[in-house]
């Protein structure tokens, strides 16, 4: 296709990246979507386990649901594709609030002016089903280690984590903050695979995007918690636990079990890492911080019984507290055809992740290259 970029490589497969490789691919640019995890979703995976009986129990750990902006009509439209497809659903539920000092809830079912969305049958549908569409390549539990521009200015040399070569590319999508931000160094032990030290602005923007960590706790009840009359909400007055959500209530979900999901304070999920660092944690140490979420979940009042599957997970670094580029909603460094798109552009949330990889896909579509 004229005027169009070609060969373009997608870092990250959250919804950013997602989008953005979809918008390409059916642009007619032939894309390779490079994910570190074993798929797609990145904080809109799905998490799989399996309780101590040996059943299977599914649970969005991440971003629970999203919102579109009934003015923002680029991403609603996208949205209603997705709705038409089956990929997306409303979350027709009741949610509220409840106050630790009162022990109370209140602002239950509270008129809301935007749907709730989810994935169906996991938030990371979204992300799969674009990664899996025509023209684009998806290559799961691969680590970009270095990405350098060529030294006749034409091209991107990427290799794997282990030094190992993947190929060349005329363009180069960063939608994963590990890509070029300093934090991916506490992980591997090495620095960002892209170095913006010969862009002074753009790298100072980079290594100063905030960001607050949060341990997710995963619950799995054989009953109902009948004493919790929504299925959402938010903790008012706890210096432990943020929010929580009945994962087995949204569309297309198994009811097998009573499923929640809690999400901590950013405060809490400091703490413990100010005390371990960012090093993988100890199986002992995620019994710890999830006995002590359940504890606090319990202290509410409410009627909680004995989950059958408890477990922790750690969010580093995944939840943007700022928006670093909220009119352009992308980074673009033209001469090396390079974007940079992510919430951490636009809005701490999915909508702004969506908006920056629609923005994204914008600057290649609209550059002329030739192979």
């Amino acid at each position: 296709m004229a005027g169009v970029a070609s060969k373009v490589a997608v870092i990250g497969s959250g919804i950013s990246g997602a989008v953005c490789t979809s918008i390409l691919a059916k642009s007619g640019v032939p894309v390779t979507v490079f994910e570190s995890a074993r798929g797609p979703g990145g904080r809109m995976s799905q998490r799989r386990e399996y309780s101590e009986d040996g059943r299977e129990v599914l649970f969005d750990h991440g971003a629970p649901y999203f919102t579109v902006n009934a003015s923002n009509f680029e991403v609603q439209s996208l949205v209603s594709d997705w709705e038409s497809r089956g990929i997306v659903a409303e979350w027709k539920e009741k949610f509220g609030s409840f106050d630790f000092s009162s022990k109370k809830f209140f602002g239950i079912d509270e008129e809301e002016s935007n749907k709730r969305y989810v994935g169906v049958p996991g938030m990371n549908s979204i992300s799969k089903a674009l990664c899996h569409e025509p023209g684009v390549e998806s290559r799961y539990g691969l680590s970009i280690g270095s990405l350098d521009w060529s030294e006749d200015g034409d091209a991107w040399s990427l290799k794997s984590l282990d030094g190992q070569d993947i190929g060349y590319f005329k363009g180069v999508v960063a939608s994963d903050k590990n890509t070029f931000s300093p934090r991916f160094t506490n992980v591997t032990g090495k620095p960002p695979p892209i170095d913006l030290s010969s862009i002074p602005d753009m790298a100072l923007k980079m290594k100063e995007i905030p960001a607050f960590p949060c341990f997710a706790l995963m619950l799995a009840f054989e009953q109902p918690l009948s004493s919790i009359p929504v299925k959402g909400f938010l903790f008012k007055n706890s210096e432990v636990l943020s929010r929580a959500y009945c994962d087995s209530s949204k569309p297309g979900r198994s009811t097998s079990s009573e499923r929640w999901v809690l999400h901590s304070t950013a405060e809490y999920a400091e703490l413990i890492i100010a005390q371990t660092g960012f090093q993988k944690l100890s199986s002992d140490v995620l019994a710890k911080v999830a006995e002590e979420l359940f504890q606090e979940f319990q202290n509410t009042g409410l009627d909680i019984s004995q989950p059958f599957f408890k477990k922790a997970h750690r969010w580093g670094s995944a939840f943007p507290a700022a928006s670093i580029a909220a009119e352009e909603k992308c980074m673009w460094i033209g001469r090396k055809r390079l974007a940079i798109c992510g919430d951490f552009c636009v809005g701490p949330n999915v909508e702004g992740a969506i908006c920056s990889g629609i923005a994204a896909a914008a600057k290649f579509v609209k550059v002329p290259i030739t192979l």
